[in-house]
């Protein structure tokens, strides 16, 4: 099967999108897409009794509406199993998304952002199983996983059992633009946090009787910045890059509570990304360190320092497929049958692909047309996401 014999219906994969854009679905709050995408399903002529959650959302440490959905598609010829990914749930930026048509592109009505990511993935999916049942092509057994709160921490793909997914061997997961770039990897997240602890004092009167839980704060940072430990990072033993992404006081509120007294209370929380999780965290380690220098530098009259408390902890996990691993070899064949050359890259930002990967599932991801994603100039392009069906298609469908 060529990619001029695919029987794709443009309109149709171009009509489940629209629909899907429309329907709801923040992260954590993913109950209503869920049921959108189900019944599309059902209508496309999925067995009810394919269509299953799983009690991910069960473990998410944060509030979940529902757990992942797992869809289960028989094979009509012998083959390992295959599993097509995405994810359900879009940034809150689109919130109230109201998609139109634009010529070659859908775009918003520019108050918020689409949700074409990852919207272009659901409705991927949906065209996937749609056109298989239709037109009865042969294809070995296929599972499509489509996953909740991928974009505030990748949880939906950490807490699923892997054993929920049939035995597949691989997984082309779809999440991304150009549908000739094909991530083979991605960096692994470490996440850090302290709260450092002061004494208030009047700034005033008796400034020099309170420990300034703010400066300490600096001090720090501007250390780990002399170090090399912020930013771009680049050591003898690594490369990396971290971050700091809220510097605040108690109860999510703003560190300190006048200019006339002496802060006792700030809390900071970043992050560091690395090819290697054990960068990473020599990243995260790098700031504790920092932090702990600082402390030193910050005494009151009598001579008593901050009470720092840091912690860090892995996020998700760092992988790298081979060119010459399966579903690597299998991605390029079906690229190359569609005339694009593929394009390996390495992403420095965390997939849910990272926790495939490290559930025993080698994962790649292809793109399908989302573009200026997390902005209110979010847009899908038609001719990129029609690409990608194609390609999902064919990776579906081809002989290895």
């Amino acid at each position: 099967m060529d990619s001029f014999t695919l029987p794709l219906d443009v309109a149709a994969a171009e009509d489940h999108l629209m629909r899907l854009l429309s329907v709801e679905g923040v992260t954590g709050q993913e109950a209503k897409i869920a049921a959108a995408v189900s019944e599309a399903l059902k209508k496309a002529g999925v067995p009810a009794s394919a269509i299953r959650f799983d009690d991910a959302n069960k473990r998410i440490p944060v509030p979940t509406e529902t757990g992942n959905l797992i869809v289960d598609l028989p094979g009509t010829r012998p083959g390992p199993r295959l599993l097509f990914s995405t994810h359900l749930d879009t940034v809150p930026l689109c919130a109230g998304a109201k998609p139109r048509r634009d010529g070659d592109r859908i775009v918003s009505d520019g108050a918020t952002a689409l949700g074409g990511d990852n919207r272009t993935g659901c409705a991927i999916l949906v065209m996937l199983a749609e056109t298989l049942l239709k037109h009865k092509l042969p294809h070995p057994p296929i599972t499509l996983l489509f996953t909740v709160r991928e974009e505030s921490g990748l949880h939906g793909a950490r807490e699923l059992n892997p054993a929920d997914l049939g035995g597949a061997v691989m997984c082309i997961n779809v999440d991304g633009q150009d549908p000739s770039d094909l991530i083979v990897g991605a960096v692994g997240q470490e996440n850090w946090e302290v709260e450092i602890k002061g004494k208030a004092s009047h700034a005033g009167v008796a400034p020099e009787k309170g420990i300034s839980a703010t400066l300490v704060g600096a001090i720090a940072l501007t250390e780990a910045k002399r170090e090399g430990w912020f930013g771009k990072v680049v050591k003898p033993d690594g490369t990396g890059t971290s971050n700091v992404g809220i510097f605040g006081g108690k109860s999510d509120k703003a560190a300190g509570d006048a200019t006339n007294v002496v802060t006792d209370y700030v809390f900071i929380k970043g992050e560091a990304r690395s090819p290697t999780s054990a960068f990473a965290t020599a990243i995260a380690k790098g700031f504790g360190q920092a932090f702990e220098k600082a402390k030193g530098e910050v005494k009151d009259h009598e001579g008593e320092t901050a009470i720092l408390a840091f912690t860090h902890k892995p996020s998700y996990p760092p992988f790298n497929l081979d060119e010459g691993s399966p579903v690597v070899k299998r991605a390029t064949k079906a690229m190359t049958m569609l005339g694009l050359k593929p394009n390996y890259l390495f992403s420095n930002g965390g997939l849910d692909a990272n926790w495939l990967d490290k559930h025993g599932i080698p994962t790649v991801t292809i793109g399908a047309g989302q573009a200026e994603i997390h902005t209110i100039k979010e847009y899908v392009n038609l001719p990129e996401f029609e690409t990608g069906c194609r390609l999902a298609l064919l990776l579906a469908t081809i002989e290895d």
